[in-house]
């Protein structure tokens, strides 16, 4: 490895070590005894940017995080934990803040979100796919779901699956047999119905229904000026409510639907 390739690595991991909550010394301190394997204080200083009075508050830092440990001689001498036991308690803190952060916002919310009379926009794939799965995860008796091909994502498929094998009635249909066929493999336990109507001619995205009190539809689209071979962004409106508008009007017509198509309880 050159050497403006090893500094190369050597700034990758210490910034990502930063991200990760270490303080700039402590990062380039692990780094530095990751290189040497085991070091004094006056090594991490002669092959980093660690003045040696400091690189005691760095171990000290590490230590306290399991990520450094010291042999009490004199001179101390220090050992960097392996990549993986680092990555492993790494994950394990994300995991633990996630859970806390998840806890509180939880707490913080209303049981009962006011949204009786919103119709609520969310612009972007990415967004929209969130919303969805938020709406899934929440699930307690019936998910209607019509989707185009391209946005069958395998999240989306993975969560509709969890849902059925919790009690969930998952009832789905495609607009194009290629899609129908997708949903039956991966999806066995759901349901299939035809679609409402013909949507190759349309930009139409998805529509859904959960639990008939929270309802979505999204529309593929394109800039003025973009070309035909461009992928298209994906808008949706959503509401949620006995008599939010939005889901009034969609469990009127996906109602409607499968009870035309024999599959209404």
């Amino acid at each position: 490895m050159s050497t403006d390739s090893a500094e190369d690595t050597r700034s990758v991991a210490i910034e990502q070590l930063e991200q990760f909550g270490l303080s700039a010394y402590a990062a380039r301190t692990f780094v530095a005894l990751t290189g040497l394997g085991i070091g004094t204080a006056t090594d991490v200083s002669e092959v980093s940017d660690v003045p040696r009075t400091r690189v005691y508050d760095a171990v000290d830092e590490l230590h306290e995080r399991g990520l450094v440990d010291i042999q009490q001689s004199s001179p101390k001498k220090f050992w960097a934990a392996s990549a993986g036991t680092t990555c492993q308690k790494f994950e394990q803190e994300m995991r633990q803040r996630r859970d806390l952060l998840m806890a509180s916002l939880r707490e913080l919310g209303s049981t009962q979100r006011k949204q009786e009379r919103g119709v609520w926009t969310v612009n972007g794939q990415s967004a929209v796919t969130d919303r969805v799965l938020e709406f899934i995860e929440r699930a307690e008796d019936e998910i209607v779901y019509m989707i185009v091909e391209e946005l069958l994502t395998e999240d989306v498929t993975e969560a509709l699956r969890e849902a059925a094998h919790r009690g969930v009635s998952i009832r789905l249909a495609g607009v194009s047999p290629d899609v129908q066929e997708t949903l039956r493999d991966e999806i066995p336990d759901a349901e299939l119905f035809d679609t409402l109507w013909m949507w190759s001619d349309t930009p139409a995205g998805r529509l859904m229904m959960v639990d008939r009190t929270q309802t979505l539809v999204s529309v593929l689209v394109n800039d003025d000026d973009a070309a035909l071979s461009d992928p298209r962004s994906e808008t949706a409106i959503w509401g949620a409510g006995e008599t939010n508008s939005l889901v009034a009007v969609l469990r009127a017509i996906f109602t409607w639907r499968l009870e035309n198509d024999g599959l209404d309880d």
